[in-house]
Order: C-alpha cells, then sequence, then structure tokens
C-alpha cells in the first residue's frame, strides 16, 4: 500500500517546495545597502515576518501547505493542479509585494538613498514557483494554445503589483534607465532582425540546393558546425580586423557604416551564428515532402523556383519553424554580448552595470533579454501549433 502511494505521488513537487524552504531559511530574502554600490545587509524572512505582521502570513503559509501536501499525494486531480498554478502565481506577486512593503517601510525610516535589492533568496523561492507552477500545467495536459495562453496568464497578478516595489532598488534603476531601455530594445531587435533574415533567406537557399548536391552537404556542415564551437566574443574579435580593413580599402563600405567596431561585426557573427539551425531544419523539412507531391509540381509544368516556393517550402514549414525558433531565441540571447564590439542594444546596459558592479542594473539589462527570448519561443510555439491545425 505504501509502495502504490509512492508510485501515485509528485516527487518533482517535493524537490522544488524543499528547496523553496531551504532558500526560505538560508538565504537573504533582501539586502539594504546605503548605496548602489554596496551590497549591504541581509534581510532574512524572518525578519519581514517580524515587521509585516506574521500572523497574517502564518495563516497564508498554513493554507499553502495544506494545498502542497494534497498536490503531493494527488498529482492526477486537474483541479487540484488548477489551484496549485493560480496560488503560485499569488505567490510570485506575493513576494514582489513583500519586498516592496519592507522597501518602502526602510526607506521612509532610513533615508532615500538608501538600497533595497532583492536577495538569492527572493529570486530563488520566485524561480520554485514558477517550476511548480510549470509541473502542474503539465499535469493539467492542456493543448498547446491554451497552455501557452496559461503561461503568459500566469505572470498577470505579478503584473498587476509592479507598482508596489516601486521603492526597491531594481524599480529605482528603471526610473534611472527609462529613457535609454525603449532605444536599448528596438537596437536589441534590430540585430536580431539583421542577423536572422539574411540567414533564413541563405538557409533556405543553401538546404535546397543541399537536397540535389550531396557535395555541398558534406562541405558546408562541418563549416558551419565549426563556427558554432567559437565562442562568441572570439568571433566577435575575429572580425573586427577584416571589417575595419575593408572599410579603409573601400570607403563606400566605411559610409555604409561598416567598420571593426558596432553593429557590422555583431550582425556578421550573429548571421553565422544562425546559419546552423535554420539550414539543418530547413534540410529535414524539404527531405520530408512526399516524392508525389514533388512529381505532381513537375507535371503541372512548375519551375524549380516554383517547386520550392509553392509545393517545397509550405510542406517543410512546420519542421523548418523549430529551426528558426531555435535561431531567433539564440540570437536574441548572444546580441547582447554584442555591446561589447559597440553595437549597442540591452547588452548595454547589462555590462554598464556589470563594470560599476551595480548589480539591479545588470538584471534591468538581463530580464528583457529573457522576456523577449520567451516571447519569441512562445510566438513560434504559437504559430506552428496554428499550422498544425490548418486544414
Amino acid at each position: 500500500m505504501s509502495l502504490s502511494l509512492v508510485q501515485r505521488s509528485n516527487p518533482v513537487l517535493a524537490l522544488y517546495v524543499a528547496l523553496a524552504i531551504g532558500a526560505a531559511g538560508g538565504l537573504p530574502f533582501l539586502r539594504l545597502a546605503p548605496n548602489r554600490l554596496l551590497s549591504g545587509e541581509p534581510v532574512y524572512v524572518s525578519d519581514v515576518w517580524q515587521q509585516l505582521g506574521r500572523q497574517q502570513i502564518d495563516a497564508l503559509l498554513l493554507a499553502l501547505a495544506v494545498l502542497l501536501c494534497v498536490a503531493f499525494w494527488q498529482p492526477s486531480k486537474r483541479l487540484i493542479q488548477a489551484l496549485l498554478i493560480l496560488t503560485m502565481a499569488a505567490s510570485l506577486s506575493a513576494l514582489w509585494l513583500l519586498a516592496g512593503q519592507f522597501a518602502s517601510s526602510a526607506t521612509q525610516a532610513e533615508n532615500p538613498l538608501i538600497r533595497t535589492t532583492l536577495g538569492a533568496g527572493f529570486w530563488t523561492m520566485a524561480a520554485m514557483a514558477w517550476l511548480i507552477a510549470l509541473d502542474a500545467m503539465t499535469r493539467v495536459q492542456l493543448t498547446t494554445l491554451p497552455r501557452l495562453f496559461l503561461q503568459s496568464a500566469f505572470f498577470l497578478p505579478l503584473l498587476l503589483s509592479l507598482n508596489e516595489g516601486q521603492h526597491l532598488s531594481i524599480a529605482q534603476e528603471y526610473a534611472n534607465q527609462s529613457d535609454v531601455l525603449g532605444p536599448a530594445i528596438l537596437r536589441h531587435l534590430q540585430i536580431v532582425f539583421l542577423a536572422v533574415v539574411p540567414a533564413l533567406v541563405i538557409g533556405l537557399l543553401l538546404a535546397w540546393r543541399m537536397t540535389r548536391t550531396q557535395s555541398l552537404r558534406q562541405a558546408l556542415f562541418p563549416i558551419l558546425n565549426v563556427i558554432q564551437t567559437i565562442p562568441s566574443i572570439a568571433l566577435f574579435g575575429l572580425l573586427m580586423a577584416p571589417l575595419a580593413w575593408l572599410a579603409v580599402q573601400l570607403p563606400a563600405l566605411g559610409r555604409a557604416g561598416i567598420s571593426g567596431v558596432g553593429i557590422s561585426p555583431a550582425v556578421i557573427a550573429l548571421f553565422m551564428y544562425a546559419l546552423l539551425p535554420i539550414v539543418r531544419s530547413a534540410l529535414a523539412g524539404l527531405e520530408q515532402v512526399p516524392t508525389e507531391a514533388v512529381n505532381a509540381a513537375r507535371a503541372m509544368g512548375m519551375s524549380a523556383g516554383q517547386l520550392l516556393w509553392q509545393v517545397e517550402l509550405p510542406l517543410a514549414l512546420p519542421v523548418l519553424l523549430i529551426g528558426l525558433r531555435s535561431a531567433v531565441v539564440q540570437t536574441t540571447g548572444l546580441a547582447a554580448v554584442s555591446a561589447l564590439v559597440g553595437a549597442g542594444g540591452l547588452g548595454q546596459i547589462m555590462f554598464d552595470g556589470l563594470f560599476s558592479a551595480a548589480n539591479e542594473l545588470v538584471i534591468l539589462g538581463v530580464i528583457p533579454i529573457v522576456l523577449l527570448a520567451m516571447m519569441a519561443d512562445t510566438f513560434f510555439k504559437v504559430l506552428s501549433a496554428l499550422i498544425k491545425t490548418r486544414p
């Protein structure tokens, strides 16, 4: 009987809860510092309880513990998992509210220059809440589109409570950087667009040619694989000298904005990184096109170009989107490193914070990059689901 109960339980949930409890008891929830450059003194969850009203928090924690126990022993109950998702969304918002209220009271009690930064305990517990919700979403067994909608709605309580954290250091950094954050996001998107779109066009043509020329496949894939092994910073550096030389030899290129620093080496390097997943997925998709469809199109008198764009590419699109999704997400992350060669973007904010030892400024640059990557991933998942449901 006990073995049957263990088999029906959810050990993944137990692990996440144990990590959250360990973070709550052993890691600082917040840090109080006299300015943005110092790490400050740790503030634990117990300190927040004592200041903000421990009885109310204890009641909420008791209700949460009961729900977690039920979800642990009854992981197959969809209603319990749905309640767990809602609870984790509320818990994520509650963590932010607790941090914001403590920061507000600390700032008013001391001085306006004091900084309240989010500690490792906050980030760990927030990550555990997100992972518990993801596990519950998997167990609810929704189809792709409803699951993606639910994942997006998970952050709604947090978004509605963002204003309560205006005294936190990360909110103060946002206020200081609000005039440059918007242009940085647009610059980041520009870098991704200029790298991925040419990679998509050229990758499609290369994959189409590989279906007809075996020698091209054998020669090109080893090169693309080697490019993937080169660190991004090293590849940026390798491109700087040749591009600077070309700008000197051909002044027209320099006037067009191509030089050893700036957006040029960033776009070229990211273009090279994006080629492999696009070419590989496009080739796999084209090879899965039924021979009967190709022969029928040729019998109708279609040219090679018409065959590619009207028959082969639409049939290969579901597989192609997998590689394109990987390329866009990868490029969105790697574009941050391009700030080291003067390309700008969100990486500039991130490295400004890194070089000035301002951790919250680093986080302010990282969070939009993560959100952009998640949005791109979600977009392609939705697009793939719509294509699969197309009659």
